[in-house]
This record gives C-alpha cells, structure tokens and sequence, in this order.
C-alpha cells in the first residue's frame, strides 16, 4: 500500500522536462547572443539566476521525485550552472573580485571546460532518450568545446572561436525550444504531435529513459 501511495504521489507531479528545457534554452540564447556580439552585456545574468538557475534546478528536483535519473541529473546540473556562472561573473564585475582580465577568460575557459567533460557523458547516454534530446546535447558538446578552446587562446583567433560558439550556442537554444514546445504540445494531447524521434541507442529492445 506504501509502494501503491509513493508511486501515485510521483505521478501526480507533472513532467518537469518542458520547463528544463525552456529555461536552459531562453538563458542559453541570451549568452549566445553575448557571445556572437548581439546581445549587450549581463542581459542574460538574470535569466541565469531565475530561469536557467532556479527554475531548471527546481525541474531537476522534480525529476528527482519522478525517478528519471537523466533528467534530474542533467537539470540539476546545468541549473547549478547557471547559478555557478552567473555568480562569478557578479563577483568579478560588481565585487571586484582580485583577478585580473586574462585570468578571467582563463577561469572562463576552465569552467566550460569542466562541464564539457560532464556533457560528454551526458550526450552518450542520451542516445538512449531520443533524437531531439540528443541534438540538445550534441550542439551543446560543441558550443562549450569552442568556446573553452576560445577563452583558453585568450584574443585574437580565441575572439573568434568565441564568436562562433555564440553562434552554435544560438543553435542549441533553437532546439532546446523545440524540445520543450514538443514536450508540452505532446504531454497536453497525450499524443506525438510535434515529433521528437525515436531512442538510437537500444538494449534488450526496450527504450529507456
């Protein structure tokens, strides 16, 4: 009876996913458009504090209470992210944080860097999801590959690898939308309207998630 009431309580919390996914993509296209030299600076800092941060770590708890491991793993990461991100850059800026302008990119180039070894792993295994999460990562894999390549090279050709991670990272949050719009518009009909594709990666000839 417990198991009964544990396994209604979490299907009661409705799926997390869309919000995630909408949350890291409107907060990744505000830096991607930092980046690409659209955008002015620190529009996207409070984004990352309240929607990519906050609101997509919330979706990863929420996941947590679901049982999907993936989801809640990749959200509660990428909000904390977020959070991560956008906290250094308030230090530096608006605390004056001792560092001085080539250590930022450096720091920069580290932190994109440490998370890129966290996608990569991700990416693999979302293989197993479907098509449309699996783009989010791939795009993601090489937004961050580009620009801690480029904030490691510091000015000059590193500008432009940062430049075009902007431009990628544009991409990223184009599907990141699509995935989320596709979840809500399915989730709501119960029903695949908006197509997401199937899992690539297969065992025993079961989907998984």
């Amino acid at each position: 009876m417990a198991q009964e009431m544990r396994a209604g309580a979490a299907s009661a919390v409705a799926d997390p996913a869309p919000l995630g996914l909408a949350g890291f993509a409107l907060t990744t296209l505000l830096l991607s458009a930092h980046n690409a030299g659209w955008a002015p600076d620190f529009i996207w800092v409070g984004a990352a504090l309240f929607y990519g941060g906050l609101a997509q770590f919330l979706a990863g708890m929420w996941s947590f209470r679901r049982g999907n491991v993936f989801t809640a793993t990749a959200f509660s990461t990428y909000g904390a992210f977020w959070f991560s991100l956008a906290t250094y850059v308030i230090l530096v800026v608006f605390f004056k944080a001792p560092v001085k302008g080539a250590d930022v990119t450096n720091s920069l180039g580290w932190f994109l860097l440490a998370f890129a070894i966290f996608n990569t792993y991700m990416l693999v295994w979302s293989a197993r999801i479907n098509t449309a999460v699996f783009a989010v990562f791939l795009t993601l894999e090489v937004t961050e590959i580009l620009l801690f390549i480029g904030f490691f090279n510091g000015s000059g050709a590193g500008e432009g690898l940062v430049f075009i991670g902007g431009l990628v990272g544009i991409l990223t949050a184009l599907v990141a939308f699509y995935t989320s719009a596709a979840d809500v518009a399915n989730g709501m009909a119960g029903r695949y309207i908006l197509p997401v594709g199937t899992a690539m990666w297969k065992e025993g000839g079961r989907r998984r998630s």
